[in-house]
């Protein structure tokens, strides 16, 4: 399989985290790609139509996007049942929140790396950090009991977005208040697959 990755994406981070979790770097060559909405990749929209990392090339020629679609694709080869049974729904909403943290984080990065000063929309850029608080405190009130759980991609995609907020938006400090989620995330960031996959 080719996987088309930029190091330090969020998204391409969780199917990394994914394919060592579950005994599959090795099956992976991977392509360095990297662009912006502004200056997409050449060649890449012959791979994904949206010009977004991650990509995921098949051994029959197949491509996969969105990092969701991958996870479930990676776990679903190796029978790693990152998505559970009586639990699969909480698992992937789990996952789908930590997924629009890292959309909202991102466009945030976006907004400061990409569009002029001049033009800039402040408000705009505190809506997006407001998706993120609200979800950090969905998920210290309700879904703990998941990031305590036996490993799962909700507690990836979980962790991908907080390493990102920790990377983009430090000086937010999304810690305060919640004590728990912190200390979960620590521990998280001690397993083999977090400290490998670590962006450059």
């Amino acid at each position: 399989m080719k996987l088309h990755h930029s190091p330090t994406s969020p998204y391409v981070r969780k199917v990394m985290v994914v394919l060592h979790e579950t005994g599959q770097l090795d099956d992976v060559e991977l392509v360095t790609t990297s662009g912006t909405p502004l200056d997409p990749a050449d060649g890449f929209a012959a791979v994904n139509p949206l010009s977004k990392v991650p990509a995921l090339v098949t051994e029959d020629g197949q491509a996969i996007y969105d990092s969701r679609i991958i996870c479930r694709y990676l776990d679903a080869r190796a029978n790693a049942g990152l998505y559970g049974s009586d639990d699969t729904w909480r698992i992937q909403t789990l996952e789908a929140t930590g997924e629009g943290m890292i959309d909202a984080a991102l466009l945030m990065a976006y907004e400061w790396r990409l569009r002029p000063e001049e033009i800039r929309f402040e408000a705009w850029v505190e809506g997006q950090w407001n998706k993120v608080a609200q979800a950090l405190d969905v998920i210290k009130r309700d879904y703990m009991d998941l990031m305590n759980a036996p490993l799962n991609a909700g507690q990836i995609a979980v962790a991908c977005a907080l390493g990102y907020l920790d990377l983009r938006n430090a000086d937010r400090n999304w810690r305060a208040g919640r004590p728990g989620l912190a200390e979960w995330f620590e521990a998280f960031s001690a397993r083999e697959p977090m400290l490998a996959t670590v962006p450059g």
